[in-house]
């Protein structure tokens, strides 16, 4: 039985520092909670903690790529790594951006072979899957996917994808808990 408790409890000022302590406070109000345990924990690395906010944030939500099509990705990930604290997360962005209910259902189901995706959401959610489950993107895929997206962007879908696709692991390693 896979133990649900966190392996690494969510620091406070003593184990985030100062700068590390204001910055998830803010997030956390950022994400609508008291405790973003996902920042309260990972803070307690101190400057890594800075260097991934930054790298992260260059992705999400700095990246080139629409917001809608970010969440699309995000929460397909988060899907396929089950990994309710991205969901849930992610869920409550992907509101903002334009995830409807029924998207939602379609990303949490049969994902780019459900019905209704455009041609250039198919590709994405094609790519995003072959990325999570075989850690590469076939010749067919590749091309499919580069009819609607440039050399920047795609470079982007797969980072984007691998950086997701790696928190989820981080937060599951670690059993971070979802946020109240």
């Amino acid at each position: 039985m896979v133990s649900t408790q966190p392996r690494i409890a969510p620091g406070r000022f003593k184990e985030l520092g100062p700068f590390n302590w204001v910055v998830w406070q803010a997030l956390s109000r950022a994400a609508g909670t008291d405790d973003a345990h996902l920042f309260s924990t990972i803070g307690r690395t101190g400057g890594l903690f800075r260097g991934w906010l930054h790298f992260s944030g260059r992705l999400m939500p700095g990246g080139k790529l629409p917001r809608y099509e970010t969440e699309l990705v995000i929460i397909r990930v988060a899907h396929l790594r089950a990994c309710d604290y991205e969901m849930d997360h992610h869920i409550r962005l992907g509101k903002r951006a334009g995830i409807t209910q029924e998207i939602l259902d379609r990303l949490r189901g049969d994902g780019p072979a459900a019905a209704g995706w455009s041609p250039k959401e198919r590709a994405l959610l094609t790519a995003v899957d072959q990325l999570v489950t075989t850690r590469d993107l076939d010749d067919a895929t590749w091309q499919s996917l580069a009819a609607y997206y440039d050399e920047r962007r795609l470079i982007e879908i797969i980072m984007l994808t691998n950086q997701y696709e790696g928190l989820a692991s981080t937060i599951t390693a670690l059993r971070i808990q979802t946020d109240h």
